[in-house]
């Protein structure tokens, strides 16, 4: 088990739920701009969330936004020590650096001894793209180990100045190196994980990539905290990450909504039908399995786990409940009745 962090009120590691995080895409220093985003972040489910950090007029902003917002604030920092003093000081919750390209070591003890005077972690954040030259040449290329080298060296570097509230990301935009790189980390450390996909891509490219790669490493119970990176809305990125969540059985906090993928004993036009039910599901907070079928041949013993379901049929439909079904409907009222049947549960 790692160790745990706290990042304001939310642990990270040490057995915590896995939390959501998000980047606001907005200028930090138009708080109005970036309290909003942040409010739509946070009832999205959004646990965490980062702004950027690239100027002084953004660091004296911190403290404003964390007035009127309630979840963690990290600030995510690059170059300017400063910056993160600044940041430290107007409140935030957590800093992400790279030790290595914010100066001398007396500028990284300055962040550290902030930090730690503060009571707030620090994420090494390293990453494909901006990893040392020394280890590129070591290495040839950017590979799990050099950027598990990388990570080790940063945190040697708090060490000298007795920080050890930390939290280790370890990005690549390729998918296995990304996750060979958290096995990597994983067995050789006791530091929570912050997973991620990094330059994922737009929507659906972006979905896969994090899909494969942090739902595979949830899987094996590795990770303590992620940002899905999407070049979309930021929402779009809490959503992904609620549904890898459950994809992955980690978090049941709504309803769940599988669907056969139809066949030619389809005799209803399911497509529609279960985009349908997925609409009407939203706000639905009750931790339940939902089944759309697409016959009543096998609908309902196929999905026997779920709570509730409809299997479609010629003109008509059954209605079902962990594969007992309970009875028939007529094909416009399915839905009607399977929502009926939701609010009872």
């Amino acid at each position: 088990m790692t160790k745990q962090i706290r990042v304001g009120n939310v642990p990270v590691g040490g057995g915590a739920p896995v939390s959501i995080q998000s980047m606001c895409n907005t200028f930090t220093d138009d708080v109005e701009a970036t309290v909003q985003q942040i409010h739509l972040l946070e009832a999205a489910g959004c646990d965490i969330v980062r702004v950027a950090v690239p100027d002084m007029a953004a660091a004296k902003a911190v403290g404003a936004i964390k007035e009127r917002i309630s979840i963690p604030l990290v600030v995510d920092i690059h170059f300017d020590y400063k910056l993160a003093l600044e940041a430290i000081a107007a409140g935030a919750d957590k800093v992400r650096i790279n030790p290595g390209n914010i100066g001398g070591e007396d500028r990284v003890k300055a962040v550290a001894n902030a930090c730690a005077q503060h009571g707030i972690p620090i994420r090494i954040g390293v990453n494909g793209g901006s990893l040392d030259k020394k280890l590129l040449a070591k290495y040839g290329k950017v590979c799990p180990e050099a950027l598990v080298e990388s990570a080790f060296e940063h945190i040697a570097l708090l060490n000298r100045y007795d920080f050890d509230d930390i939290c280790i990301s370890l990005k690549s935009s390729n998918v296995q190196i990304a996750m060979d790189a958290y096995r990597l980390m994983h067995e050789r450390s006791h530091y929570p994980l912050h997973l991620g996909v990094t330059e994922a891509g737009t929507y659906t490219m972006g979905a896969i990539k994090s899909a494969v790669g942090i739902g595979g490493l949830l899987t094996q119970g590795i990770g303590d905290t992620f940002r899905v990176t999407l070049t979309a809305d930021p929402v779009e990125e809490i959503v992904l990450g609620k549904q890898i969540l459950k994809a992955c059985g980690i978090r049941k906090d709504g309803p769940e909504l599988i669907s056969c993928p139809t066949c030619g004993r389809t005799r209803i036009d399911l497509i529609p039908l279960a985009k349908e039910v997925e609409k009407r599901l939203e706000g639905c907070t009750k931790p339940i399995t939902v089944a759309v079928m697409g016959c009543v041949v096998n609908g309902p013993g196929e999905a026997s786990a779920a709570d509730c379901g409809i299997a479609g049929g010629k003109g008509e439909g059954l209605l079902f409940s962990h594969g007992k079904v309970l009875k028939k409907v007529p094909q416009d009222q399915l839905v009607d009745e399977l929502m009926k049947l939701i609010d009872e549960l």
